[in-house]
C-alpha cells in the first residue's frame, strides 16, 4: 500500500484492464465458448 504513495509509477492501468476482463468473464460465465470470450475481450476498448 505504501508503494502507491512512495513510488512514481503505478500499475493502475493494468489493474483497470484486469478488472474489465474479469467483469466480462463473470457476465459470460456458462453462456458462450472461449472463442467468443476471447473475441469480446480483445475487441472492446
Amino acid at each position: 500500500m505504501t508503494a502507491g504513495l512512495a513510488l512514481q509509477y503505478s500499475s493502475g492501468v493494468v489493474e483497470g484492464h484486469v478488472n474489465r476482463i474479469k467483469t466480462i468473464k463473470r457476465q459470460m460465465y456458462g453462456r458462450a465458448s472461449f472463442r467468443v470470450l476471447r473475441a469480446r475481450t480483445l475487441i472492446q476498448p
